[in-house]
């Protein structure tokens, strides 16, 4: 497959580079298969799109502030973006300007903060480095003092409210990036899905470059996927396989929550690590239904929609662009069948 194929023209304009003021009023772009016109809903209205029986699955991950302005000894400028946890103090993180960041360079926080000493490592590829992070004190509260909140570079202004970046259900603060899609919804929406006799469950996949890294070879299967740590509980592999039992539907919230279900249910691994890259031809094994934002041309993710539900995504995008939605991490999202 040519990753020209997985191309579209995204304007600059719809980027949408802030939250709207309510995380539910984001619009709804409902898949209604092959023969029939998408319809136009909001996310507000998500349980009257599901059916009782239905069980929809959602990434807890939480957000670090895992941007780290940095100083080194002679003044000059670093950024360390943590990416994931690899062992005790050491992480694996895109580092700026890496090439001219010996091992064992130390950098300390812009802002003059002494708490927090940053030790640059070995040389991954590609920016990535291992570092050292060396605080005094929690070390998350630490982060929180000096990082700021990982947002995508095409999102240019700044966010007033940091919880904004995170999910109403987020945990455990491992994540270089949210779980978008779980971005639009609210206790009452999760509360009425409830009533109404949906279930949820949860799953937890840790966001880092394998997700936001864009496919830049010619053809997409030469893409190389970056493994992330997942975990799905038991419990939730059982529900999903019960729903379906029932003639219920897994709808997953979100791509991230596809990888960890697919992951699972692909080696009967309930965590470990996974580079999992859906394609075009892949035999789904639990989701149904996928709740998911517009994501950038020639992405990973694209290549996965299609997967999802065949070329006509491109006819999704159209329609969605053609009615003004907004795109991409803070922008709308669409609610897919699988075809």
């Amino acid at each position: 497959m040519d990753t020209a194929d997985f191309d579209y023209e995204l304007p600059a304009g719809r980027i949408a580079q802030h939250p709207l003021a309510e995380r539910d009023a984001a619009r709804l772009l409902v898949d209604e298969g092959p023969r029939l016109a998408p319809s136009h809903r909001i996310v507000r209205d998500l349980p009257d799109l599901l059916e009782p029986g239905d069980l929809m699955v959602v990434n807890t991950t939480r957000v670090l502030p895992a941007r780290l302005p940095l100083r080194k000894s002679t003044g000059g400028a670093a950024e360390v973006l943590l990416l994931e946890r690899v062992e005790g103090r050491t992480w694996e993180a895109l580092v700026r300007p890496s090439r001219k960041l010996p091992d064992g360079t130390e950098l300390r926080p812009a802002d003059g903060g002494d708490d927090l000493v940053v030790v640059v490592g070995a040389d991954l590829g590609e920016g990535r480095r291992h570092v050292e992070v060396v605080v005094e004190g929690d070390e998350l509260d630490v982060l929180e003092r000096h990082g700021q909140m990982p947002l995508p570079p095409y999102i240019t202004e700044t966010l007033g409210d940091p919880e904004r970046y995170q999910t109403v259900f987020s945990d455990r603060p491992e994540s270089a990036a949210a779980p978008t899609a779980g971005l639009h919804l609210t206790p009452d929406v999760l509360a009425r899905c409830e009533e109404k006799g949906i279930g949820r469950a949860d799953v937890e996949l840790v966001v880092g470059l394998g997700t936001f890294r864009p496919i830049v070879t010619d053809a997409v299967e030469d893409h190389v996927m970056h493994s992330e740590r997942y975990r799905v509980p038991e419990a939730t592999l059982a529900a999903c396989e019960q729903v379906h039992a029932d003639g219920g539907r897994v709808v997953a919230i979100g791509t991230t929550a596809v990888r960890a279900l697919e992951s699972a249910a692909a080696t009967r691994a309930l965590e470990g690590r996974t580079d999992l890259f859906i394609t075009p031809g892949y035999r789904f094994r639990l989701v149904d239904r996928l709740m998911t934002n517009f994501h950038l041309p020639r992405s990973s993710l694209l290549v996965m929609i299609e997967a999802f539900v065949g070329p006509r995504w491109r006819d999704l995008y159209a329609a969605a662009l053609a009615e003004d939605y907004r795109f991409l991490s803070f922008g709308d999202a669409m609610l897919l069948s699988r075809h």
